[in-house]
């Protein structure tokens, strides 16, 4: 008996679609969007990233190690350029400027773009480019908060909007 059964689920194991092949999103584009991650105040206006904050950076790359990036996107800063650093280098994409003033023509521009994106931002620009892909951003971005990752998924249904955290959890 409990060899029948094993048998029976072997073989529709062998039978089942991988996970993969059940939730691929070959017809969606994904968008995981973050700000950047912790800077180290130096007195200018570009501030590079503290030692937490370069941690946070390699455990983001980790994070979205099989998330089949196919964008890497990041304002002109060091330190949404920093953070994106180890997600681009293993990743091997390269990092791609955006404008933070235009957001809704960077929404559009992401809409139009298939693949998976990342992209890096700032506290008042990363909700406000969820809102702008349709998404919900939830609450504003507090001054010391650095764990949000939001997934957009866009499709021809409409839009999702996941709100996950990775790293040290903000507690405000």
């Amino acid at each position: 008996m409990k060899r029948a059964l094993l048998s029976l689920l072997l073989l529709v194991a062998c039978l089942a679609p991988s996970p993969r092949t059940v939730f691929a999103q070959t017809d969606a584009t994904v968008v995981y969007l973050v700000r950047h991650a912790e800077r180290h105040e130096d007195g200018t206006n570009d501030p590079p990233l503290s030692q937490i904050g370069w941690q946070r950076a390699a455990l983001l790359a980790e994070t979205l190690r099989d998330a089949e990036l196919t964008h890497i996107h990041t304002t002109d800063f060091k330190r949404t350029r920093a953070t994106g650093g180890p997600t681009a280098d293993r990743s091997g994409l390269d990092m791609t400027s955006y404008d933070p003033r235009d957001l809704a023509g960077f929404a559009q521009r992401l809409r139009t773009t298939p693949g998976r994106h990342l992209v890096l931002g700032h506290s008042n620009t990363t909700p406000d480019l969820v809102a702008a892909l349709g998404g919900d951003p939830g609450t504003p971005i507090a001054e010391m908060e650095y764990d949000r990752l939001y997934v957009v998924t866009l499709t021809d249904d409409g839009v999702s909007t996941v709100l996950l955290r990775f790293g040290e959890r903000f507690e405000g």
